[in-house]
């Protein structure tokens, strides 16, 4: 018995009370002192991030690891996440889904990761959504562009393990149409490819610009397989339609060599409105360089020059600095995904996934790219990146955005609960 009177038994009784009074939220009594007090979080925090480091995309994933890297570096160097380091381990996603999910199970069941973050295809973020439910460790994208992981991975099957922190396909198919609705052409054709991304990104086109632009026509559509080296044969059969506005979500060194030949062929002095989705990305922008026509419009998932904000010019000098290179756009990504996780396990004061999913909903995030918010239905990051017209720039050995136009991401996401037209833009007010 305590001097006061109090026994044992009363102390610990007062201390369930307290503490079960804490979980019943705002409002209610909370604790002090010693039942206030938060389990120290232990560490290190432990990050598996997957991407594509082998074969013609190796490059992307030499990107990711360049914005991951340094995020980790100044996450250490401040103190880590809530006192804690990270330590993160690549591996080699390829482009096979069983690879992604091979890397998955190793990451957690054999290193012991609390966090996942990566992904390049959509195939592949598709097939991991149930395994990261399953192994219970959240899964931040990086890459990945499919629409049907939030919407109905996350949304409609409940797999909460899921957040996407990059720019989904409503950015390559609906916000284009937004800009090309304002465009002189009134007939469009495709080369796209020969997958789900492509069929996915010209069929949002299509819808959405017909709603906007009542009358426009869709005259050809050619799919070029993975892998496509010579795009000849695709060039020809969307010179013979004659359309006014040419679209392709090609990427990568396939949009370089189809860029190549179509210069050569003589498309871009045939066809004035050209948009490619993903045009901006950092490995197109060098491959081309001076090749890479004027008045192309291009768009991505995260452009250096964009938004004219102080932290994204500190960070694109800081990352010039570090690597000697112009960031890409998955090196933000992953750059801004370890900043992600940082305030979520801070905000949660634990690293268990529940309750960082709890915090991630919702959370505003203030990066590179500009203010993101991780929409609480389907996790889906909301950002803007915008659409520009290629040219020429002293200060840079390729092109860059001149004219530039910003759709807000709130005019052209798809909306919960994704069923219907009216969960489709263009919305009515």
């Amino acid at each position: 018995m305590g001097k006061d009177g109090t026994t044992r038994r009363d102390f610990l009784k007062a201390g369930f009370v307290t503490a079960a009074a804490a979980a019943l939220g705002p409002g209610v009594m909370k604790p002090v002192g010693l039942w206030a007090a938060t389990p120290a979080i232990k560490g290190p925090i432990k990050i598996g991030y997957q991407a594509v480091l082998s074969g013609t995309l190796a490059g992307y994933g030499e990107f990711h690891k360049m914005g991951a890297v340094m995020a980790v570096e100044e996450i250490n160097k401040a103190g880590g996440i809530a006192g804690n380091k990270i330590e993160m381990e690549f591996r080699d996603s390829t482009l096979a889904a069983p690879a992604a999910i091979q890397n998955c199970r190793y990451f957690v069941d054999s290193w012991g990761a609390d966090f996942l973050a990566g992904i390049d295809s959509s195939g592949q973020a598709l097939a991991v959504a149930p395994v990261v439910g399953q192994l219970d460790r959240i899964l931040m994208v990086t890459h990945a562009a499919t629409e049907k992981l939030t919407e109905e991975e996350v949304f409609k099957k409940k797999i909460k393990q899921v957040f996407r922190i990059c720019s989904p396909t409503y950015q390559d198919g609906n916000a284009a149409a937004f800009v090309a609705k304002d465009l002189p052409a009134k007939s469009w054709a495709t080369i796209n490819p020969k997958y789900e991304y492509g069929y996915t990104t010209w069929a949002m086109f299509k819808d959405t610009l017909g709603k906007l632009k009542p009358g426009v026509q869709f005259v050809a559509d050619s799919w070029a397989p993975f892998g496509t080296t010579d795009f000849r044969s695709h060039i020809n059969t969307i010179m013979d339609a004659k359309p006014e506005g040419l679209y392709s979500v090609e990427w990568a060194g396939e949009l370089i060599t189809m860029v190549k030949q179509a210069k050569e062929a003589g498309l871009f002095d045939k066809i004035k409105h050209v948009m490619f989705p993903v045009g901006c990305a950092m490995d197109v922008l060098e491959g081309l360089g001076a090749e890479m026509p004027d008045n192309i419009w291009i768009s991505g998932r995260y452009f250096f020059l964009y938004p004219d904000t102080p932290q994204n010019k500190e960070w694109v000098a800081r990352f010039q600095k570090r690597w000697n290179h112009y960031p890409a756009y998955v090196s933000e990504t992953g750059y801004s995904t370890m900043f992600a996780f940082k305030k979520a396990v801070e905000a949660a004061g634990s690293k268990e996934t529940a309750k960082v999913i709890g915090a991630l909903e919702g959370m505003e995030l203030d990066s590179p790219a500009g203010h993101r918010v991780f929409r609480k239905e389907d996790h889906q990051a909301m950002y803007e990146v915008p659409w520009g017209l290629t040219k020429a720039d002293p200060k840079y050995p390729f092109k860059i955005m001149g004219k530039q136009i910003v759709i807000p991401a709130k005019e052209f996401f798809n909306r919960p609960p994704f069923e219907g037209d009216a969960c489709k833009p263009p919305f009515k007010a």
